[in-house]
């Protein structure tokens, strides 16, 4: 039963066609050819210890530049005496979204305001320093940490604004419609490399002398700004899958508009755009590379800092192939979870 059900499925999705099956056979051929030589580069002929250059004698990949530079990978040139505050402020983020699974539902509102409300402000006082803790500037900020930290910002800023232009584009009030209209339009029809240069070397200009705002910062609002336009339009799309039955029924309990919004109609729209908004933090996510341009080292910055060291030159590939993995793991993470999100709240009747 069980060898009739995966030859089924293999006659269905890889064999159904001659040219399916062509195709099929020729991702074979590559992955049979590619796969082995992959293998003995990664882990037969590599070079896992070690502390220098010299430990590398084989012809395979040289993980002891990943090794010897992963701290910078990490935390950037963020001071190695201080690196506890970071990792501060990730457990602590990890432990209040996962408290978030355990207590009741009444309680999931107060955990979100204090992750989008106070959790940044107290995450920025200890990294960069304040009363008892020593100041570190932004400048010295990178690797994956700083990644996280611009996703994270860009996440918590981008979501609730996009909501409400969503709502603002539906609105009934030209005022508000034709803004949201113009704010959409306008930041989806501008590069993110164009935000970042604006936001880094452009903002400052219109700022009053004497004052000046830390680039960092600069650059997540743009980022956070750029990102709210697609999630603007994600979330008007499921506003507009839902029927009109369900505004009719929200305005004849008595429900005022924000009541309507936030607790009949937004709850349904968000759960059936859920991988819309997933593709977009994941782009958010995989966009943060782009700060190099303006100054900023996060994962890939430092990788690029890294293997442009006269001492490790050659180490390219494996910086990268390095990247690649943990961008990927952690998208695939990120995915995967809302998967299950999606399974929790489907109403769908199984056959």
């Amino acid at each position: 039963m069980r060898e009739s059900k995966i030859y089924n499925w293999l006659k269905e999705n890889l064999f159904s066609t001659w040219y399916n099956f062509l195709i099929t056979l020729l991702i074979l051929v590559i992955i049979f050819y590619s796969i082995p030589n992959l293998i003995e580069w990664a882990f037969i002929d590599s070079t896992f210890r070690g502390s220098t250059k010299q430990d590398c004698k084989g012809t395979g990949a040289c993980w002891v530049f990943i090794k010897v530079w992963f701290e910078k990978f990490i935390y950037g040139f963020y001071p190695s005496d201080q690196i506890w505050r970071v990792n501060l402020v990730f457990i602590s983020l990890l432990l209040v979204v996962s408290a978030a699974f355990f207590v009741k539902q009444k309680f999931k509102l107060y955990i979100i305001l204090f992750l989008i409300f106070i959790f940044p402000v107290i995450s920025l006082f200890i990294l960069r320093g304040g009363v008892g803790l020593i100041y570190v500037e932004t400048r010295v900020w990178g690797g994956l940490s700083l990644t996280f930290i611009l996703t994270f910002f860009g996440i918590v800023i981008s979501f609730p604004l996009g909501v409400l232009l969503a709502l603002g584009r539906r609105s009934e009030l030209p005022i508000f419609r034709y803004f949201s209209v113009m704010f959409i339009e306008f930041w989806r029809g501008v590069p993110l490399i164009t935000v970042l240069f604006a936001a880094a070397v452009t903002f400052p200009l219109f700022l009053p002398a004497n004052t000046s705002v830390d680039k960092l910062l600069r650059i997540a609002i743009g980022i956070a700004i750029f990102e709210s336009a697609y999630i603007a339009e994600v979330v008007r799309g499921g506003l507009q899958s839902l029927p009109k039955g369900q505004y009719e029924a929200a305005k004849s309990l008595g429900m005022g508009y924000w009541k309507m919004n936030f607790l009949i109609i937004l709850p349904q729209a968000i759960k059936t755009v859920l991988p819309g908004i997933t593709n977009t933090f994941i782009a958010l996510f995989k966009d943060t590379p782009l700060i190099l341009l303006v100054g900023l080292a996060e994962l890939l910055g430092m990788v690029n800092l890294a293997k442009s060291n006269s001492y490790w030159l050659g180490m390219a590939v494996e910086g990268y192939v390095f990247t690649a993995i943990v961008f990927w793991f952690f998208c695939y993470l990120l995915s995967l979870y809302t998967q299950n999100l999606e399974k929790k709240f489907s109403t769908e009747k199984k056959s």
